[in-house]
């Protein structure tokens, strides 16, 4: 991030935000250039970390080293960087149901999530620096063997390398079709077209079960991060951009077929998808909080990838969130909207 004074902070001429290809207020407010108007008349730049060239993005989407930046996105990566002693706050989690589902192969009968007993499940390997895509495959299977009371102990663990420059899911799909594993883990948009087109059945479907913790994983609750930096020296500036994606899930709330249209943008998946991988509804559920429940969710989240050694150290969720912010920034819009 750079700056006009000494310090790199005080008077900022660029902010950064990034968001993963999933729904999020963030990529809402940028569809309609919100955040940008938001601090032109500062003289402030606003940024997609997704459109900035490979040298000033690096891994930053991952690591949140750009002191300059706001995150909202998986929650396995901010975990991670903050595990790793990244000095950034959590400021904000939404819950978004985004189709998760356990695949199997067309007639294998298997309908319950009893039957993943003694199974071979599927579970990616990337090479990144955090394999939340692993991540997410254990964190899916665990929710759907404990439904059984079973645990991923009793199943077969496969791994399933990534093949170069594969889609989402690729590798792990081609296993199954090719009858190497006996399950996949799928989320999203772009999963819900690709399972169609191996004729893969579902399963376990994840999003019909009632307790909601059986859906913890990397996008549910997904976080909404800042650096600490930036939140000491110019908490202003925070409680602003957090003020544009509190307006902008106030006007997706009302606007389904806008939302749908964006979320195509940023899935790359098309309308079929789209529809197949959101809830009706989910237009409606972008708005973001701390309340006890989702940090409570979080704090499954991150006893599992401890658990599972995906983080370096523990992770005190209740510590690591700030919720002064997200109130500067409810006080703010309310006081527009009364003027």
């Amino acid at each position: 991030m750079s700056s006009r004074t000494s310090s790199d902070l005080i008077a900022p001429d660029t902010l950064w935000f990034t968001r993963c290809p999933v729904p999020t207020a963030t990529g809402i407010a940028a569809d309609q250039g919100w955040l940008a108007e938001e601090f032109a008349a500062d003289g402030i730049t606003v940024r997609s970390l997704q459109d900035a060239p490979p040298e000033v993005a690096a891994d930053h989407h991952y690591t949140h080293a750009l002191t300059g930046l706001f995150r909202e996105g998986g929650n396995v990566p901010a975990l991670w960087a903050r595990s790793r002693g990244e000095a950034t706050r959590l400021i904000g989690l939404t819950w978004i149901e985004e189709r998760q589902v356990v695949l199997v192969r067309a007639g294998s009968g298997i309908t319950e999530p009893a039957q993943l007993r003694g199974l071979r499940l599927a579970v990616p390997h990337h090479g990144i620096g955090i394999d939340f895509w692993r991540a997410m495959a254990l964190a899916g299977f665990h929710g759907a063997l404990g439904r059984a009371g079973l645990t991923l102990d009793d199943a077969v663990l496969v791994d399933v390398p990534a093949p170069p420059g594969g889609g989402q899911w690729a590798g792990e799909l081609a296993a199954l079709r090719d009858g190497l594993v006996d399950a996949v883990y799928v989320k999203g948009a772009l999963a819900v077209e690709a399972a169609r087109r191996i004729g893969a059945e579902v399963a376990v479907d994840l999003d019909a079960l009632e307790d909601r913790r059986a859906r913890v994983n990397n996008g549910t609750p997904r976080p909404v991060t800042v650096h600490q930096r930036l939140l000491d020296e110019r908490p202003d500036l925070v409680a602003r951009f957090l003020a544009v994606l509190l307006d902008a899930a106030d006007w997706a709330a009302d606007r389904p077929e806008e939302v749908a249209r964006i979320l195509q943008a940023e899935t790359g998946a098309g309308a079929e998808g789209v529809a197949g991988a959101y809830a009706a509804g989910g237009h409606r559920t972008l708005h973001l909080d701390l309340s006890g429940e989702r940090l409570d969710l979080l704090a499954q989240q991150e006893r599992f990838l401890r658990e599972w050694g995906f983080l370096a150290s523990p992770v005190d969720v209740a510590t690591w969130a700030d919720p002064e912010p997200l109130r500067a920034a409810r006080d703010l819009l309310r006081a527009r909207r009364a003027v």
